[in-house]
Order: C-alpha cells, then structure tokens, then sequence
C-alpha cells in the first residue's frame, strides 16, 4: 500500500516556506514604540526561553509517544473505549487551541492600532482566512483521500469494490448461502472497506501533523522573540499542557494509521522539535524581530488565522465528528456521554489556560 503523497508534500512545502516569512518581520521604522514594562528583563527571559525549550521538547515528546507504546498495554489498544475517550479528550484541546489561542490571538494582530486604517481595519481578515483555510483543508483532506485510494486499488477485485458500495442489499439477498462462493464474494468488499479506513486514519494523521507544525513554529516564535518574563511564565506553562495532549491526539492519529516503525518516528520527531525550534529561531531573532511592527503584526496574524481554520476543521471533522458518528460510538450511549465529558474536559481545561496565556 502507497504511503506518499505528493500533493500533501508541495503544500507541506509550501506553509513551511510561508512560516518563514516572518523572517520578513523586521520593520523597525514603520512599527509602533513598544511597550514599557517592569517585567521586560532581557537576561532573566533568555533562562526562561532555554528551559521552555527543554521542558516543552520533553512534554512534547511523552505526549506524541505515549499512544505509540500502548499496544502492550491492553485498555490502551486503539479498539478499546479507554482509547476513545482519551483521544477525545485530546481533540477538545486542539479544538479549543483553535478557537480559544490561536484565532484571538489573529484577531488582535490584524486589528492591532500599529496597522494602517485601510484595509486591516475595514474588512475581517482573520475570520476570511480561517474560513478559506478550513475549506483549503476540506479539498487537501478529500484529494489526498482520492489519491490514497487509487494508489491501494492493487490487489483488490474492482468489480468488487463497486459492488461493495450497496454490502446491505447483496448481504441480503445472499443471506441464506453460507458455503462455496457465497462466502467468499463478501469478504473482498469487507477487506475494500478496511483498507479504505486505514487510508482515512493516513490521511488525517498527515494533515493534522501539518496543521500542528505551522501554528508551532509561529507560537515559538512568539515566546522566543519576547522580552516579557511575565508573558513567558505563564506561556510555558501553557504551552507544556498544550504539547502534552495535543501530542496525544496526534500519536493517536499515528497509532491507527499502522505506519511502519521508522515513519512513525519521524513524525513524531518532527511535532517534538517544532515548538522548540520556532522558540530557538525567535532568540536568535529577538535583536531584528519587533512584535509590535506591521510586517510582523500581518504575518504572524495571517499564519495564525490559516492555522485555526485548520485545527478547527481537523478537529471537528476528522477527530470529533469521525468518532462519534463511528460504529463504536454509535452502539454504546455510556461510551458517548463519557467521550462528550471528555471533550468538555479538554476543551475547558485549554479555555482555562486562556487567562493566562
């Protein structure tokens, strides 16, 4: 079964290179005086910078790696409701990272008083791009499906596959023959079906990992390039909570895509360093980079607002709505009252983290 997906790689590409463009941030002239504070302290911030770094790198990692060392731990199997609620749980944090950090934080940017009148103050910008980008989302989510499929055909009967598309009805008129070719003409459709969820389950691991790494990247560059020991504390803190579960999320997601060994590894490599990175470059930024500059202002606002209407759409759709609207979800109403706490719990938990950062 194919596992690359070249369109996935040119937009990958293509937010990496965008996130980069806060390189360009460096309006020094045209931003605004920034503000004066007591807890601005320059030396104290880089201390708190380096062990944000190695604590968000460690959180980050026990959080991504702990559903992929769970299959020896029986309620912990993805077939398992523990599984289930635990990645609802997790779906509510990324769910309210969207809404709750990532989108308010675009909004203050893009309305910010250091932008010119016309045209960051005459039109939503961010509600536009987080919108544009759920929708960018929905068509990347439903071609790499259409690719993965064509890819996997190998190896399945196609007549099949088409009659598969209506199983009830043929079950139905076969439910008396138990023996001889019967049997055997309903197992291919069956076997179709799987192969097409472990499709799904790649599909989403890859988009949501792609989601992740760009709103990380930015949020680290933020912290790195501060000054303020009172933003930063609180920053860190949050952020710590933020890796651990979204991390969950993810290596959930990575845990029922059935990659092999060494992909799962790099992936999981790559959401670890992500935020660290982003802080690592916004230090050595720090002396050009200026928050309150219009460059900076528009394009850390704008990577935001693709990011929210990434996360929310990931979140909703393909973690959320995917479960719920599940087989397994769907035969147990003591299992979707728990899963619905679940996300409540880590929905508030991350709205919580809102006050302080």
């Amino acid at each position: 079964m194919a596992t690359s997906n070249p369109k996935l790689s040119i937009i990958s590409v293509f937010f990496i290179i965008l996130s980069f463009l806060t390189l360009q941030a460096e309006s020094v002239k045209e931003g605004c005086e920034e503000e004066t504070s007591s807890c601005n302290d320059k030396a104290k911030a880089l201390t708190l910078k380096i062990i944000a770094i190695v604590s968000i790198l460690v959180t980050s990692m026990i959080g991504v790696s702990a559903p992929l060392f769970t299959r020896s731990i029986p309620a912990l199997h993805p077939d398992k409701s523990l599984f289930v609620i635990v990645k609802a749980f997790a779906a509510g944090i990324i769910l309210a990272t969207g809404f709750m950090h990532v989108l308010p934080d675009s909004f203050d940017m893009l309305s910010s008083s250091c932008l010119p009148e016309n045209p960051w103050h005459k039109f939503p910008f961010t509600g536009f791009l987080a919108m544009l980008s759920a929708i960018v989302t929905l068509m990347v989510d439903s071609l790499a499906t259409s690719v993965y499929s064509k890819k996997s055909n190998v190896g399945v009967d196609p007549e099949s596959v088409t009659h598969g598309a209506e199983p009830d009805q043929e079950m139905a008129s076969n439910v008396g023959h138990f023996h001889g070719h019967g049997h055997g003409h309903h197992y291919e459709p069956k076997l179709a079906g799987g192969a097409k969820q472990l499709l799904r389950y790649r599909v989403i691991a890859m988009v949501l990992e792609l989601g992740i790494i760009v709103h990380s990247v930015v949020i680290g560059l933020s912290l790195g390039a501060s000054s303020n020991t009172c933003t930063i504390k609180g920053l860190v803190a949050a952020l710590c909570f933020h890796q651990m579960f979204e991390g969950m999320g993810l290596g959930g997601c990575i845990l029922q895509a059935e990659y092999k060994p060494l992909k799962k590894a790099v992936m999981a490599f790559f959401f670890a360093v992500t935020t660290p990175f982003g802080i690592a470059l916004g230090i050595a930024l720090s002396k050009m980079y200026k928050e309150n500059s219009p460059n900076a202002l528009i394009t850390v606002g704008l990577l935001n607002a693709s990011s929210a209407g990434l996360l929310i759409y990931m979140a909703l759709v393909d973690l959320l709505a995917a479960d719920f609207m599940g087989p397994k979800l769907q035969g147990s109403i003591k299992l979707q009252v728990k899963s619905c706490m679940a996300v409540l719990l880590g929905a508030g938990g991350m709205s919580l983290m809102a006050k302080w950062a």
